[in-house]
C-alpha cells in the first residue's frame, strides 16, 4: 500500500490530487529526486509520473543502467500513475535515469523530467542535486519589486555562451559571469538583463528553444547553486533578471519528454496537434492536467527557488493557432471549425492568473506574432493575461523601413506612422531581438543603407527612435556597439570592434541614450496611455521627418522629438509647438562624441507663427540622419549646451547658422564613398 511505501509527509493524497487536478503548483516538491531522511537514514527519494508503465527502475552506473531489478525498481502509487521509491545510498551528484519498460515489454531509459540538474551535453543522465540551502542576499531587491508600468524598463537580451567567451573557448560559468556582466549592465543603464533559455537542451544550435531539462538550468554553465549566484548578484547590484521560456513545444530526443512511458504522455496523441514540422519538435498536450501542472509548476519553480523577475513567454502564436506554420493537412480544427487551440488558452490563462497570484510583480511577456486581441487584458476581463506583448509589428515595419534606401522612404513613411495606431491596444514592448540579427537578416549596423558613416548616424538614428517610442525597450547584445557582421551563435560578440573609433563612439552613444531614457519620465511614465504620445507632425513624408511629443504626468517633463531620416541637413525646420518660451537641445545624435558632425542647436526661442495646427512654432537644424530631442526651459534657469561646440543654430541667429552650414549640402544625399576611416574594417 502507498502508506508502506511513500510517507504521508513526503506525498499525500492531497499532492496527488491536485496534480492530477491541474492545480498542483508546486509539484516539484515531491515529483523528481529529493533528499530526505527517512526512518533516521539519508538519502533521496524519486518520484516520477509514468501512468502507462508496466515497470520502473532507477537506472545509474552502479546496475550498468539497468534498472529493472528488485532492488531498483520504484514502487506503483496506486490509482495515481506516479512511481516512487526511497533509495539510502545515493548521494548528491549521482548520475540516473529512470528505466521504463513500456505496456509492449519495450526498454526505455528516461532523464528524470523534474531532474534539478544534468550532465553536460552530449551525456544525457539526470544528476541529483540539492537546491535547497543556497544562501540569499536579495531580499532588498525584492522588497522593492513592484509593477513597472510606469517605470523605466530597458532589457538587455543576451545568450549566455556567445556574449563572451575565454581565450581557449571556453565558456564562462554562471559563478564567474557577474564579474564581466554586472559594471556592463550598470555603465550602460540597463534596468534588466534578459537570458535566452537557459534551461537544458541537447543541441547548442537550438539556442535553448527545444528543451529537454525544465527544471534544469543547463550545466554548460554550472551548477544551479551557481546560477543562483549569478542571480543574486545581479539583484544585489539592482539589475532584474528575465528568463525565455518554452512551453510551446519541446525536443524529441530520445532521453526526453517524447512517448515517455512508451505512449504520448506530455504531448498530443493526435499527431496533427502533436507536430511542429517546421521546428521538428512535438508540442505540449495542454488538456491533461498534468502536464498544465508540469509547466504552471515550473514557472514558479523559476521565480520560487531562483528568484528570477519575469518570464519570456516563446512561441506564444504556435500555441494559440492550430494551424501555425503548417500546410493543408497538417492540422485539424478545433470542435467548432475554428483553428484556436482552445485547451492552449486555458493553459495561458490559468498559467497568469496562478503566477500573479503568488507574485503580483512577476513580468509575464508574450511572444505573440498576430494580431490576436486582449494578449495583455486580465482573464477576468476576457484577455490572455500577460502584462506585456513584445510589439513584433512595430519590429517588423521599423526593420523593413530603416533598410529601405533613401531614395523610396518618402514612398514607406507608413512603416513609421502606423504603428501608433495600434500602439496602445496591449502594453507593449518594443523588441531589437536575436531573431532580426541571424540567418542571413544582417547586423542592424549592416542593415543600414548608405556609406560607413551613413551607416552608423542611421544606427543612431534607429535606436533612437526605438528608445522614444511608446513602449518598454528589449536590445539583444552587439546591438549597442555596431557588430558588424551578424550574430554567429557559436562565437563571442566582436568586441575588438571597439579598438576602432566609430564603434566606441557608437558605444558611447548608447550609454548616454540609456541614460537619458532613465531620466527622462517623458519617456515611460505613460508608456501605456495615449495621453504620453502625441503627433506633432506624421505627415512630412517628401523630407522622411517624424516630429512627435513624449510626455510625462508633469507638463515639465514633456519632450519634442524630431528624427531626419534623409542624409541630408534641414537648416530653419519648423516645428510647430504647444507652449511658447524657449527650448533647450537636451539630446542631439550628431555630437562629436557619438561620431556626428557636431550639428547642434542653441537655445530656441518660440515664436508666434502658427504651424502644424499648433499656436507656436520654432525653427531647428536637423543634421543628417539624426534624432534630436528638445525640452521647454524652465525659466529659472539659463539656456546652455553641454560638451559640444555649437555648429549651428536656429532663428535666433541665422545669419551664424548660415555662415556655419555653407559647407553642408541640405539638397542631396551627400556621394556615397567607400572611404574608411580609422583603418576600421569595411562593410
Amino acid at each position: 500500500m502507498i502508506e508502506n511505501k511513500v510517507p504521508k509527509s513526503f506525498i499525500s493524497s492531497e499532492d496527488i490530487y491536485l496534480f492530477h487536478e491541474g492545480t498542483s503548483h508546486f509539484s516539484y516538491h515531491f515529483l523528481g529526486a529529493h533528499p530526505v531522511q527517512e526512518d533516521g537514514v539519508s538519502g533521496y527519494r524519486f518520484t516520477v509520473w509514468a501512468p502507462n508503465a508496466s515497470k520502473v527502475g532507477l537506472a545509474l552506473d552502479r546496475n550498468g543502467y539497468h534498472g529493472l531489478g528488485e532492488a531498483d525498481v520504484l514502487y506503483k502509487i496506486p490509482d495515481s500513475g506516479l512511481w516512487s521509491r526511497f533509495f539510502p545510498d545515493i548521494d548528491e551528484g549521482t548520475f540516473y535515469k529512470y528505466h521504463i519498460l513500456t505496456s509492449n515489454n519495450e526498454s526505455l531509459l528516461r532523464a528524470d523530467p523534474y531532474a534539478f540538474h544534468a550532465e553536460v551535453r552530449p551525456s544525457t543522465a539526470s544528476i541529483t542535486s540539492k537546491i535547497e540551502g543556497y544562501k540569499w542576499k536579495d531580499a532588498s531587491w525584492r522588497r522593492k519589486r513592484k509593477e513597472i508600468y510606469q517605470k523605466p524598463l530597458h532589457i538587455y537580451e543576451m545568450h549566455f555562451g556567445t556574449w563572451k567567451q575565454k581565450e581557449t573557448g571556453e565558456f564562462y560559468t554562471y559563478a564567474e559571469m557577474p564579474e564581466l556582466l554586472i559594471p556592463y549592465l550598470k555603465e550602460m543603464s540597463y534596468t534588466h538583463v534578459e537570458f535566452m533559455p537557459i534551461t537544458e537542451h541537447p543541441y547548442d544550435l537550438s539556442w535553448g528553444y527545444q528543451n529537454t531539462g525544465y527544471y534544469a538550468p543547463t550545466s554548460r554553465y554550472g551548477t544551479p547553486h551557481d546560477f543562483m549566484y549569478l542571480i543574486d548578484q545581479l539583484h544585489q547590484a539592482g539589475i532584474g533578471v528575465i528568463l525565455d521560456w518554452v512551453p510551446a513545444h519541446f525536443a524529441k530526443d530520445a532521453h526526453g519528454l517524447r512517448m515517455f512511458d512508451g505512449t504520448p504522455l506530455f504531448e498530443y496523441a493526435d499527431p496533427l496537434k502533436a507536430e511542429k514540422p517546421g521546428w521538428g519538435t512535438l508540442s505540449f498536450d495542454y488538456s491533461k492536467p498534468e502536464v498544465r501542472s508540469f509547466l504552471i509548476s515550473n514557472a514558479l519553480y523559476w521565480m520560487d527557488m531562483y528568484h528570477i523577475d519575469g518570464l519570456r513567454i516563446d512561441a506564444v502564436t504556435s500555441m494559440l493557432k492550430l494551424d501555425f506554420e503548417k500546410a493543408e493537412g497538417q492540422y485539424r480544427l478545433n470542435d467548432k471549425g475554428t483553428n484556436e487551440n482552445v485547451e492552449a488558452i486555458d493553459f495561458i490563462k490559468q498559467l497568469n492568473e496562478t503566477v500573479f497570484h503568488y507574485f503580483p510583480a512577476a513580468l509575464m511577456m508574450a511572444e505573440e506574432s498576430s494580431s490576436w486581441s486582449q494578449v495583455t487584458s486580465p482573464v477576468y476581463a476576457g484577455g490572455l493575461g500577460f502584462n506585456y506583448k513584445w510589439n513584433m509589428g512595430w519590429m517588423n515595419d521599423t526593420l523593413e523601413y530603416f533598410e529601405t534606401d533613401f531614395s523610396e522612404r518618402p514612398a514607406r513613411h507608413n512603416l513609421l506612422t502606423f504603428p501608433s495606431v495600434y500602439a496602445y491596444n496591449e502594453n507593449h514592448l518594443l523588441p531589437l531581438s536575436h531573431d532580426e540579427v541571424v540567418h542571413g537578416k544582417k547586423s542592424l549596423l549592416n542593415k543600414m543603407p548608405g556609406d560607413y558613416e551613413q551607416k552608423f548616424a542611421g544606427l543612431r538614428a534607429l535606436l533612437g527612435y526605438f528608445i522614444t517610442s511608446p513602449g518598454k525597450k528589449l536590445l539583444f547584445m552587439g546591438g549597442e556597439f555596431g557588430q558588424f557582421i551578424e550574430w554567429k551563435d557559436e562565437e563571442p560578440l566582436d568586441w575588438f570592434l571597439l579598438d576602432y573609433e566609430s564603434h566606441r563612439k557608437l558605444l558611447h552613444f548608447s550609454k548616454t541614450l540609456n541614460e537619458f531614457y532613465l531620466q527622462e519620465k517623458g519617456l515611460w511614465e505613460l508608456d501605456h496611455s495615449t495621453e504620453g504620445f502625441e503627433w506633432i507632425s506624421a505627415d512630412d513624408r517628401s523630407q522622411s521627418v517624424l516630429s512627435f511629443i513624449r510626455k510625462g504626468k508633469k507638463p515639465g517633463d514633456s519632450l519634442i522629438v524630431l528624427i531626419n531620416l534623409q542624409p541630408v541637413s534641414r537648416s530653419h525646420y519648423r516645428v510647430g509647438v504647444h507652449r511658447s518660451g524657449s527650448y533647450t537641445e537636451v539630446f542631439n545624435s550628431d555630437r562629436v562624441d557619438f561620431g556626428g558632425q557636431g550639428l547642434l542647436n542653441e537655445e530656441v526661442r518660440t515664436e508666434k507663427i502658427s504651424y502644424h495646427g499648433q499656436p507656436n512654432s520654432m525653427e531647428v537644424t536637423l543634421p543628417p540622419l539624426s534624432i534630436v530631442i528638445f525640452k521647454k526651459t524652465p525659466r529659472s534657469k539659463r539656456a546652455s549646451v553641454k560638451d559640444e561646440p555649437v555648429l549651428n543654430t536656429t532663428s535666433k541667429s541665422k545669419q551664424k547658422s548660415r555662415k556655419t552650414t555653407e559647407s553642408i549640402e541640405t539638397k542631396k544625399p551627400r556621394r556615397q564613398t567607400k572611404k574608411i576611416k580609422d583603418g576600421e574594417p569595411s562593410l
